[in-house]
């Protein structure tokens, strides 16, 4: 089972990303074909879930921002896409639960951006350790994505994109570590996680 409506339109959204971004999608082989899978790309851009997913063929779901859903006809389009809904201000154990059963159950895809919300200056800003805590707790591999140049095509403020160069790089996946401890795992995960998405920047 793949992702709704983003299935039928990959052509299409593909062939525009690489026509108005100069949209380059490298590492794509190091995408798992199968299992669960955490990705935790960095975020510059509203449409970032998007670009991200283009290569990816599998059953993926994202956790977004609740505040998101409240915009009639954004909310209703990211429910499409398979989003869930995650409170930024606090620990959300309802969004936690959810993801681990995607993960367990249907041995699915989450996206998680562990930034919280995108770049304000197109550097990389603080990770949350949620992601890496829910990675290493299910003993889930990581997979860092690094989106490069989107912050110059779409900066906060910008209503509207403009053409630009955007690369993104899928980096081999992170396995967690299976003789620490899970918070020391969640730890060594989002440095490595971080150090690897730093690569492509």
């Amino acid at each position: 089972m793949r992702t709704p409506v983003l299935d039928v339109l990959r052509p299409l959204v593909r062939a525009a990303s690489r026509l108005y971004f100069g949209l380059d999608l490298r590492g794509t082989e190091h995408i798992p074909d199968q299992g669960p899978l955490v990705v935790v790309p960095n975020h510059q851009t509203f449409a970032d879930p998007v670009l991200v997913t283009i290569p990816i063929r599998r059953c993926v779901h994202y956790m977004a921002w609740r505040r998101l859903f409240r915009v009639p006809v954004l909310g209703r389009a990211i429910r499409l896409l398979r989003a869930f809904p995650v409170d930024l201000e606090g620990r959300d154990l309802g969004a936690v639960r959810e993801a681990r059963r995607l993960l367990v159950d249907e041995d699915a895809v989450v996206m998680i951006f562990p930034e919280g919300g995108r770049s304000v200056d197109g550097t990389l800003g603080r990770f949350h350790p949620g992601a890496f805590r829910l990675a290493a707790s299910l003993r889930v591999p990581v997979l860092p994505v690094t989106i490069a140049g989107g912050h110059e095509a779409w900066p906060p403020g910008r209503r509207f994109p403009r053409p630009g160069r955007i690369t993104i790089t899928y980096h081999p996946p992170l396995a967690v570590d299976a003789t620490a401890d899970p918070r020391t795992a969640a730890r060594d995960l989002a440095d490595r996680a971080r150090a690897a998405i730093a690569t492509g920047l």
